[in-house]
């Protein structure tokens, strides 16, 4: 990994923690709306986002969540998964709107993973949690969509690591 792929990596990761910080009431329940989740999409602009984004995810839930080490297995989890998934697909969608609708839908999907943790930790009911999860992960990626789209015009995020 060279230096620029090393600090990009770790300016990610403070800003998802950062911005996770800034929301944290609304990040970690069962209706979850992480903001910090849109950074997720810059993987489908380069895959050397991955480590960046997954230490965000990692430290994020270390200093801010009440679950403890669950979270740190299910959350970061949840993201090595769903980041690997739709780095597999990518190779066959060229379209960057259509890599995005997958990230969108392979997170969406996963989340899962964060209602078995919130049933196992809390006793929340599995399915309800994932309807509520799911949700809040697919209005976070929906909308930071657009977001992302509109930042990569700026700064071109392919070539910036």
């Amino acid at each position: 990994m060279n230096i620029r792929t090393l600090a990009v990596n770790g300016v990610l990761a403070a800003l998802y923690i950062a911005v996770t910080m800034l929301i944290q009431p609304f990040g970690f329940t069962n209706v979850q709306f992480r903001v910090s989740e849109m950074f997720n999409h810059l993987i489908v602009f380069n895959k050397k986002y991955f480590i960046g984004i997954v230490i965000g995810v990692f430290f994020s839930n270390l200093f801010f969540s009440s679950l403890g080490g669950y979270d740190l297995i299910f959350g970061v989890g949840q993201s090595v998964l769903a980041l690997s998934m739709t780095i597999l697909v990518s190779r066959f969608i060229k379209n960057m709107w259509g890599r995005m609708i997958v990230n969108t839908i392979v997170f969406t999907a996963t989340m899962f993973l964060i209602a078995i943790e919130l049933n196992i930790v809390l006793g929340f009911p599995f399915w309800w949690t994932y309807l509520t999860t799911a949700v809040g992960e697919f209005v976070v990626m929906a909308i930071g969509m657009p977001i992302m789209n509109a930042l990569n015009k700026r700064i071109d995020f392919k070539n910036l690591i």
